[in-house]
């Protein structure tokens, strides 16, 4: 479920646009972010499309200004006079009147925190302190372009099955709802008895032939009822919980979730921002079960221990994460080894999906041939049986 939070932060009062779980959930997030939170209104959830700040487009073409020689304010008017969408423009006057007041650039865009992610906003923040501003959006936009690649893997993994299963569901439809009433239609003029299995099947075909668009409309209801179910936050951690009780797909699940979070953290890390601020500020990349877990690592980190340690206690590692995270200790570059440790397992990741797709295909077309290939015998089994009585 998306929430708004009205709350109050460094800059005076902002509202967040956040994607929670319950109220609750959304309050300890803008907590977590160094929020105090004045009110919070349930975004409703029937709009099918926003407009949407082109964060990634914004930050390439900044970058671009920026290493060109262009200074920071004229860099930001150039792309506010380039673009004509309205949203986009209005997002940009506003941080250009934070600017115009004096203000920092981090503290700009944390006025906007509805288009800007905190991940966003602290990066340039540690950038500020450290006068590397092109280095962090670099940083950033190849953080984004690693996060899409992965999502595209995933997806373009998920699309063929789906078309199987579309198309084997589409062709199951016409054989119930077309073939099947004809055929029973011939086996009433034979008067002939039929075995129970075909007598069944002829009997869902003639129910889908006499109320075809009640059929079609309950299908489509379905569908739609689907889709909207989906796009809550609260049905798919459901969701996401059943999945994770399948010992593979589960711990799979896990070390996608800790990939993300190592290299969201590894490049905060390189920027500049302590650990536990990182780990505050990433927290929502992780399941619920998982934040209380990290919530706990971070607070022996302020104790004093070290991270790798804290994080293999609350079974935030693997076996290869622990040892390069403990180099990365030694060496002093922990930003860097855990965007390598992120690195490593989403390689391992694509390999698992390829390997998956590779089985799981096969298994899918085994099914939805067996399926239609069952309704076809069923249909037939009289004619086989009328047959054999013959000879």
């Amino acid at each position: 479920m998306r929430f708004e939070v009205r709350a109050i932060g460094a800059q005076g009062v902002v509202f967040l646009a956040l994607e929670a779980a319950n109220r609750d959930d959304a309050r300890s997030q803008a907590t977590g972010q160094g929020y105090t939170v004045l009110g919070i209104k349930r975004k409703s959830g029937v709009a099918w499309r926003r407009d949407r700040f082109p964060l990634v487009l914004f930050t390439q073409e900044l970058l671009a200004l920026l290493n060109a020689g262009l200074g920071l304010v004229e860099a930001l008017e150039a792309l506010q006079q380039k673009h004509q969408a309205v949203h986009t423009r209005k997002t940009l006057d506003a941080v250009l009147a934070q600017i115009y007041e004096g203000k920092s650039f981090a503290v700009a865009l944390e006025a906007c925190a509805g288009e800007f992610p905190r991940l966003y906003i602290e990066t340039v923040r540690a950038s500020e302190k450290t006068g590397g501003l092109p280095e962090a959006l670099a940083r950033f936009v190849g953080y984004q372009a690693q996060l899409n690649l992965v999502r595209a893997k995933l997806v373009s993994a998920s699309i063929y099955p789906a078309l199987l299963i579309a198309v084997g569901g589409l062709v199951t439809l016409f054989l119930l709802g077309y073939v099947v009433p004809r055929f029973s239609a011939i086996y009433a003029d034979l008067g002939r008895d039929m075995p129970f299995a075909s007598r069944i099947l002829l009997q869902i075909g003639q129910v889908i032939d006499r109320h075809a668009l009640a059929v079609l409309g309950v299908l489509g209801a379905m569908v739609a009822a689907s889709v909207f179910a989906l796009r809550q936050a609260e049905v798919r951690q459901r969701l996401l919980r059943l999945v994770w009780r399948f010992p593979a797909i589960g711990e799979r699940l896990r070390i996608y979730q800790l990939a993300r979070f190592y290299r969201t953290a590894g490049m905060l890390l390189r920027g500049g921002v302590t650990f536990t601020s990182a780990g505050q500020m990433v927290t929502g990349l992780l399941d619920i079960g998982m934040r209380d877990s990290l919530a706990g690592a971070l607070r022996e980190v302020r104790e004093g221990k070290p991270i790798s340690d804290s994080m293999e206690r609350h079974q935030l590692t693997t076996p290869i994460a622990l040892r390069m995270l403990q180099v990365g200790e030694r060496s002093g570059d922990m930003g860097g080894m855990m965007e390598r440790v992120a690195n490593f397992y989403d390689e391992d990741l694509a390999r698992w999906v390829e390997w998956f797709t590779r089985l799981f295909e096969p298994l899918l077309m085994m099914v939805i041939g067996l399926v239609i290939g069952g309704v076809v015998l069923l249909m037939y089994m009289p004619i086989f049986e009328l047959a054999g009585s013959l000879q």
